[in-house]
């Protein structure tokens, strides 16, 4: 039987571990890697055209599935191409294995044409990153990468010089034990009686919830149930906790929305549940705060913290509930859900009124056709920006629906690249990237990737020649815009000409048709919209103490547009309140 090399060995360690693809361009330094998959009848090698976005791929295939992925770079400028993607899956704790080809091995430390020091350059965005040297580290290294990205939830590197990848191994694998599920973490005994003890001495309980209450939503209803509390959201929960919620006060942060905000400085006991929410003036601190986290490092990291609690939310809940005295006093969660719905009602009329007639047509309306229109288990995959706006605001989560994006590492450029990803596990799925022309421009090359592989990812381009939240944000800083507008960009004509199916839509009354004629394609196929660049300028009451930034509550008001069913979901939640 021939010896196995050591690319070969890496290849089949990543398939055992239920790794389907790797995302990469090719290159010398890669050859062994390249050739191994293409010899293996059970994985299949994605061809990008920038490492970038196969880096932004393989976090959202891993962020869809919840399988490890791979992805790969040459050697020197071709792996530092991976870095912020790789960057982007590690703050979303995204499980992947990237792979960063080297320079020859007797060659490094020699300033070697392109040479760099990959296994220094991935420290910060990765848990593991080492360099496999002889062929006699394998398959150990590998397979403690491997269990690192899939146990602790993010990124590992494996740096592999070109010479070593093609060298045969001393002696071939047995197979080995690979874990590929991540923990469950139940809080000990002391933290889950001291949780449910605080609960009892508060009068007014609030949750607040982020990525962490994923697969959790039963146990927080439950939860909240019992204690009464109002339930708001960081953007990376919205998906998970905002559905059938007859306790949702709306999302917190600078794209909030509705009460949120107020439940968490009147309550006497916030309880954050799964969230490294970055925005601590949007945190209160004159009252009691608990957190639950399976991360440990991020208890008490952005607020102040009167007990902290690691565990996982399913399994601490399961454990704290039973034991929590039953709340009877309605009047906290009452009060909150009324002024949620009525915020809602006093910012929804001027983005309903006539938008079907203004032109530079209402991104607002857009993301509103686009929430009708969409499959019930879509998956949008969101651009930084105003997207995030128009995702936060019109997109509505039934617990079928995914939505991902840089919520973390805020990078441009994110939405089409991890549409690749969420699309190729799944090709009968629909699939909508929700891009800003800026970020579409950063990485449109691999719109020709779409094409390739014949993937019919929906792309919707918000047209406004220009980088409006950055607009916003010099506005807000007393600073006059400046170098933030595009020339005028024909996308769908660029979409037709790469043998996609593109529209360009400048008439509101064309939304409605040119995204079913989108979302009906089949195929890969853009809508080019042209929005309205001022969508979202700041008001003229706002004051001058505002304009300091997002710091101060008032502040979100800047950004307080409209908020398609959310105000639906208000008033049917107001239904549940009992009668006087």
């Amino acid at each position: 039987m021939a010896n196995q090399t050591v690319a070969e060995q890496l290849v089949d360690m990543l398939v055992q571990a239920g790794v389907e693809r790797i995302y990469g361009v090719v290159g010398d330094s890669l050859n062994p890697v390249t050739d191994a998959v293409r010899r293996s009848p059970k994985i299949e090698w994605v061809q990008v055209r920038h490492e970038e976005a196969a880096a932004f791929a393989a976090g959202a295939e891993a962020q869809i599935t919840g399988k490890l992925t791979a992805c790969a770079g040459s050697c020197g400028p071709g792996n530092l191409h991976l870095i912020n993607g790789l960057y982007d899956a590690h703050r979303s704790s995204a499980p992947v294995v990237a792979i960063a080809a080297h320079i020859p091995s007797e060659d490094i430390g020699t300033s070697y044409f392109q040479e760099t020091h990959p296994d220094r350059l991935f420290q910060e965005c990765s848990h593991y990153a080492e360099m496999i040297q002889t062929p006699d580290q394998m398959p150990q290294t590998a397979q403690i990468a491997i269990q690192t990205a899939i146990g602790r939830g993010g990124v590992s590197v494996l740096v592999l010089p070109g010479d070593v990848a093609g060298m045969d191994l001393p002696r071939r694998r047995t197979e080995m034990a690979l874990a590929t599920g991540g923990p469950t973490v139940r809080p000990g005994e002391v933290e889950v009686e001291r949780l449910a003890a605080m609960v009892d001495e508060a009068e007014r309980v609030t949750l607040f919830c982020g990525r962490g209450v994923a697969d959790a939503h039963d146990e927080v209803m439950a939860f909240a149930e019992k204690a009464l509390a109002p339930v708001g959201h960081a953007l990376r929960g919205k998906e998970w906790i905002q559905y059938d919620n007859p306790f949702d006060v709306g999302m917190s942060g600078l794209l909030g929305y509705g009460a949120a905000y107020e439940a968490m400085h009147e309550c006497d006991l916030l309880i954050l549940l799964g969230t490294d929410f970055p925005y601590r003036p949007f945190l209160p601190d004159n009252v009691r705060i608990a957190q639950v986290d399976i991360r440990p490092e991020a208890l008490g990291r952005r607020s102040r913290l009167d007990h902290g609690v690691c565990g996982d939310v399913r399994e601490t809940l399961r454990a704290v509930t039973p034991r929590v005295r039953r709340k009877t006093d309605r009047r906290f969660l009452d009060r909150m859900l009324r002024k949620h719905a009525d915020v809602l009602e006093n910012v929804v009329s001027a983005y309903t009124t006539d938008v079907e007639h203004h032109k530079p047509i209402h991104p607002e309306y857009v993301a509103a056709v686009l929430d009708d229109e969409a499959a019930d288990d879509a998956i949008f995959t969101v651009d930084t920006g105003m997207c995030n706006v128009w995702a936060a605001r019109y997109l509505s989560p039934n617990g079928r629906r995914r939505m991902i994006g840089s919520y973390t590492h805020g990078s441009m450029a994110n939405a089409m690249p991890q549409a690749i990803g969420a699309q190729l596990p799944s090709m009968a799925r629909q699939v909508i990237a929700m891009a800003g022309d800026g970020g579409f421009s950063m990485l449109m090359g691999d719109f020709l990737t779409l094409v390739h592989y014949g993937l019919p990812v929906k792309v919707l381009v918000f047209n406004n020649s220009s980088l409006s939240m950055v607009d916003l944000e010099m506005l807000v800083a007393g600073l006059p815009p400046h170098a933030t507008t595009y020339p005028d960009t024909d996308y769908a004509a660029i979409a037709r000409a790469s043998g996609a199916h593109g529209v360009r839509i400048e008439d509101p009354r064309d939304v409605r048709s040119g995204l079913r004629d989108v979302l009906d394609h089949d195929g890969p196929a853009l809508l080019d919209v042209v929005t309205d660049p001022n969508a979202l300028s700041i008001p003229p009451r706002i004051t001058g103490q505002q304009l300091t930034g997002f710091a101060l509550a008032t502040s979100k008001m800047v950004l307080q547009g409209g908020v398609g069913r959310m105000i639906q979901i208000a008033r049917s939640n107001l239904r549940s309140i009992p009668r006087p």
